[in-house]
């Protein structure tokens, strides 16, 4: 099987060393995004988790859509929260904004001590290669 490793020029600048995408047998597993905006680098990070949430979301969306997808190609998503009880009501608001009704994909949601860059949330997810 071959591995297609896609770097986004225009994604978020990388944290840390890894591809934006892996592509593997029409899966294609999408690295957890940040909150932060691909446009302005070294600006803070969006106030409160609803603003986090979307800012991640749009980096999700032009991670795939620089290769084709959306995130309507999504299967299953994994969700980070550094405050999962405050939290976790906000993401869910903003993550139903994203998905046709009926076509949510599977999704975990745990929370976490940290999350880099003192991000509220990061969210990874495996699309799927029509």
């Amino acid at each position: 099987m071959t591995l297609v490793h896609h770097v986004i020029a225009a994604a978020p600048k990388a944290p840390a060393p890894y591809s934006h995408a892996v592509e593997a047998g029409g899966l294609v597993f999408v690295t957890g995004q940040m909150p932060s905006d691909p446009d302005a680098p070294d600006a803070p990070l969006p106030a409160g988790i609803e603003a986090q949430a979307r800012q991640v979301m749009a980096n999700l969306r032009l991670v795939l859509g620089e290769i084709g997808l959306g995130l309507e190609h999504t299967a299953m998503a994994r969700i980070y929260l550094a405050n999962f009880e405050r939290d976790d009501p906000g993401l869910n608001k903003v993550w139903i904004e994203h998905f046709a009704s009926g076509h949510l994909p599977a999704r975990t949601t745990v929370g976490v001590t940290g999350l880099a860059l003192g991000a509220l949330v990061e969210i990874d997810l495996v699309a799927v290669r029509p």
